[in-house]
């Protein structure tokens, strides 16, 4: 059976603000999402968690905790100091996970060993108070094309490492974005079902060509992911839980009403759904 259909509020980030994407995913019967701290900022964290409350939403994840390497070692314990209250904010909006973009190389580093060592003491730091409020981390590799400036870690095999490294609490979020090019996908997928630490499965599309690295995601159906083969890897791993559409389209989405963005995911879900 396929994946219910969740709404990461990235995707409505360019007409929509928390409450108005909260309404308008409702409106269509969706009752899964996934905010970003900023937008829970400007609402604020009482009122966004007030809503979620009254309107029986369900939060798939909180995004985004991470972004450890820092140049400074004051620089590395804001960065731990604000993840734990990432942690709090999850909590607060009962999340079923944080999602974290671990970050890349600080300043004008080209130590990435250094930079994925200062991802592991980063974990290290915020994980008991993570496990304190029960609150799982996702990591989520990202393309190595981020490598440098978002990301240092680029497989799922690389994210399941850390899962193996720290155990409890720690799992992983699988974008498809990310990791569809990965000829090791597969293993890594089944893999990370024998560890049950698959915490989110996010959907999108990759454009050919793409126009810029972070901002030309594709809507599901429109580039070249074979996203209904992924579905089958990942439910065959285990997991079950919501197919959530993450979309950053400056140039195309972002520029669209709200209400027509969340019409067509819910058609190419659709449509997804009857190839998985």
């Amino acid at each position: 059976m396929a994946g219910e259909l969740a709404i990461n509020l990235a995707t409505t980030r360019g007409s929509w603000g928390f409450a108005e994407a909260a309404d308008g995913c409702l409106q269509r019967g969706i009752s899964a999402i996934a905010p970003w701290r900023d937008q829970i900022e400007a609402i604020g964290l009482a009122e966004a968690a007030r809503l979620v409350q009254s309107e029986g939403l369900r939060v798939t994840g909180l995004c985004r905790g991470g972004m450890f390497p820092a140049k400074t070692a004051t620089g590395r314990q804001a960065a731990i100091d604000d993840n734990k209250r990432a942690v709090d904010e999850a909590a607060a909006l009962g999340a079923a996970c944080l999602v974290l973009v671990v970050g890349g190389l600080p300043g004008s580093s080209r130590d990435l060993s250094a930079a994925r060592a200062m991802v592991e003491d980063g974990l290290a730091a915020m994980l008991p108070h993570a496990r304190s409020v029960g609150m799982p981390l996702a990591i989520e590799p990202l393309h190595p094309m981020y490598a440098a400036d978002r990301a240092c870690v680029n497989t799922l095999d690389q994210a399941l490492d850390l899962c193996d490294l720290f155990g409890e609490g720690v799992g992983v979020a699988i974008d498809v974005y990310h990791v569809w090019w990965d000829p090791k996908l597969p293993a890594a997928i089944a893999r990370a079902g024998r560890m049950n630490c698959i915490l989110a499965h996010h959907i999108c599309d990759w454009l050919v060509p793409t126009r810029d690295m972070l901002l030309d995601r594709g809507m599901m159906g429109d580039g070249v992911i074979d996203l209904a083969d992924i579905r089958r890897m990942i439910e065959a791993a285990g997991y079950h839980g919501p197919e959530e559409v993450e979309i950053f389209s400056r140039d195309n989405w972002w520029r669209q009403p709200g209400d027509t963005v969340l019409a067509t995911c819910v058609e190419r879900h659709a449509n997804l759904q009857n190839q998985e």
